[in-house]
C-alpha cells in the first residue's frame, strides 16, 4: 500500500515514554542495592553558562566508543584541568539492564549516556532538564534540532515553556545501504538507486547473476535495521514517531507497517539474503561483505570508516530509497548523547563539558572515530564513502527524517525485534503476527 508521509513536526507535549538502546552501542558497581528513592519531579539545569573554578570530579558512565569517550574528555579536561571525569564503561547489555537503579541509585553517575528508560527517568525527575542551557550555550545553532527533538522524551520544559532536553548529543548516526562496486557492476548496476522499486530490481539482479545481494547481520542488531528502513518508507512518519514515542492510541499495527513487513519475507523468498544473516551478527556480516561476499549490506554510518579502510573506492552507501523518486529521505538514526543526573552536585560542570561536545574540536574527535560530528566546523571534508554518508545523512535532516530506532518504544522491544525480524528472514512467522507480537510489547510498556 502506497501511503503518504510528511515530515513529522517537532513534539512539544506528548505523552512520556519509555526508550531502548538502539545505537550500534555497547553489574553496575556502586550501586546501592534495593535503592527505591521517590521520584523527585521535574528539575531543571541551572541557566548559567559560567565554569567553577574548583577543583571538581565527575563520573561519566557509558556504553559506546570508549576510544571517542577517552578522547573526548582528555581534550576537555586540557580546557579545564580542574574538572577531572572519571570514565566508568559499561557494556551495552548490564548499561541496559541496569540504568534505572544506576539512575537513581545514592550513586548515580554524574554524566550518563543516554539510552532505554531515559524518558521514564526524564518524568519522574531523575535526569535534569537541559532546556535552559539549550538556550544559553546556543546549541541550537551548532547542532542539527531534529537531534535534539529526539532528546525531549515529549515532554515540555517548566523552566523555558518551550521542549525539554535531556540530552546533549556527540556523534550522530544513520542507517542504510552499502554497496559493492565492483560486484554491482558484474550484475549490470551501474548506480545507486531512485526508488524502492529500483532497489528490489537491482536485488533481484544481483540474484540472478549468481550473487549474494544482501548482507544482514541479523543475529544482533542488523535484522531490525533492514526492518526499518523498510518502515520508514511506508509508514507515515509522524504515525512512527507516535508509536516509538509512545504516544496514547499509537499503533504499528497499520497497512504501512504490514507492506514494509510483507518485504522481508519476500526478500527472503527470493532468495536475496545471504544463507547465514540469522546466524551472523553486524560486525562479522561487515567483515564478510568487505571480503566480497555480498553486493549490498544493510548497516550504519558506525561501519563506514572499516569499510573505507577495507574497500577504498570500491565501497559506495545510500539511504534507502522512498517509493517515490521525489520522497523525503527518511532512515533510522540517533546520537552518542548524555544526559546529566539531577542528584549531581555539580550541574554547571556537567553543563560545561556538554557545551564541549558542540566544539569544532569535539567534532573533528568525533568524525575521527567514524561518527558524524554535530558540528563539523574544521573537519575536513570526508571523502568517498565517508562522503556518501555524510551526503545522505544531511538530506535526511534537511528533509526532517531522522526517525528514532524502533527499540525505542519500550525497553522490552529490541528481544522482540531481533527474534521477530529473525524469523520473518526465515519465513516462520506472518507479518501480520509479527506486529501483533511487537503491539504487545507495546501495550504492556504503555497501559495506562
Amino acid at each position: 500500500m502506497t501511503t503518504t508521509r510528511r515530515a513529522r513536526p517537532p513534539r512539544i507535549a506528548a505523552a512520556a515514554c519509555a526508550v531502548a538502546l538502539a545505537l550500534p552501542l555497547t553489574a553496575c558497581d556502586a550501586l546501592t542495592p534495593g535503592s527505591d528513592a521517590e521520584a523527585p519531579g521535574p528539575r531543571a539545569a541551572p541557566s548559567s553558562t559560567a565554569v567553577p573554578e574548583e577543583d571538581i570530579t565527575l563520573r561519566l558512565q557509558f556504553a559506546d566508543a570508549p576510544l571517542m569517550v577517552d578522547a573526548l574528555i582528555a581534550a576537555f579536561q586540557e580546557r579545564h584541568p580542574n574538572i577531572t571525569i572519571e570514565p566508568q564503561y559499561k557494556t551495552f547489555s548490564d548499561y541496559v539492564k541496569n540504568l534505572k537503579l544506576t539512575m537513581t541509585s545514592d550513586t548515580a553517575p554524574d554524566i550518563a549516556q543516554y539510552a532505554v528508560g531515559m524518558s521514564d527517568l526524564a518524568r519522574d525527575g531523575h535526569i535534569l532538564d537541559l532546556a535552559p542551557l539549550r538556550e544559553s550555550y546556543g546549541w541550537d545553532a551548532d547542532v542539527p534540532p531534529v537531534s535534539l527533538d529526539q532528546l525531549t522524551a515529549g515532554l515540555t520544559s517548566e523552566a523555558t515553556g518551550g521542549p525539554a532536553l535531556y540530552g546533549v548529543p556527540a556523534g550522530l548516526s544513520m542507517t542504510g545501504i552499502y554497496y559493492n562496486k565492483e560486484l554491482a557492476a558484474q550484475a549490470g548496476i551501474d548506480e545507486p538507486p531512485e526508488t524502492l522499486g529500483e532497489f528490489e530490481d537491482q536485488l533481484a539482479a544481483a540474484e540472478e547473476a549468481g550473487l549474494t545481494p544482501l548482507s544482514v547481520g541479523a543475529l544482533d542488531s542488523g535484522g531490525l535495521h533492514l526492518w526499518a528502513a523498510l518502515l520508514n518508507q511506508m509508514m507515515p512518519v509522524d504515525d512512527y514517531g507516535d508509536w516509538v514515542d509512545g504516544a496514547e492510541g499509537a499503533t504499528v499495527e497499520t497497512d504501512g507497517a504490514l507492506a514494509a513487513t510483507e518485504r522481508v519475507v519476500e526478500w527472503g523468498r527470493a532468495g536475496y539474503y545471504d544463507d547465514s544473516a540469522n546466524g551472523t551478527g553486524q560486525v562479522d556480516s561487515t567483515a564478510r561483505f568487505i571480503g566480497g561476499d555480498a553486493v549490498f549490506l544493510v548497516n550504519g554510518n558506525w561501519a563506514a570508516g572499516q569499510l573505507a579502510a577495507g574497500m577504498g573506492d570500491n565501497v559506495g552507501f545510500f539511504p534507502m530509497p522512498g517509493e517515490r523518486a521525489d520522497d523525503p529521505t527518511v532512515a533510522s538514526g540517533f546520537s552518542v548523547s548524555y544526559a546529566v543526573s539531577s542528584s549531581t552536585e555539580h550541574p554547571e560542570a556537567a553543563g560545561a563539558f556538554l557545551d564541549f561536545l558542540t566544539s569544532p574540536e569535539a567534532g573533528r574527535i568525533i568524525s575521527d572515530n567514524g561518527f558524524l560530528p554535530t558540528n563539523r566546523e574544521g573537519v575536513p571534508e570526508p571523502e568517498g564513502v565517508l562522503a556518501d554518508v555524510a551526503e545522505g545523512h544531511a538530506r535526511a535532516v534537511a528533509d526532517d527524517g531522522i526517525t528514532t530506532f524502533p527499540d525505542f518504544a519500550a525497553p522490552a522491544m529490541l528481544d522482540a525485534l531481533r527474534s521477530g525480524v529473525q524469523k520473518l528472514i526465515a519465513d516462520r512467522v506472518t507479518p501480520a503476527d509479527h506486529l501483533d507480537s511487537l503491539q504487545d510489547v507495546w501495550d504492556e510498556q504503555h497501559a495506562e
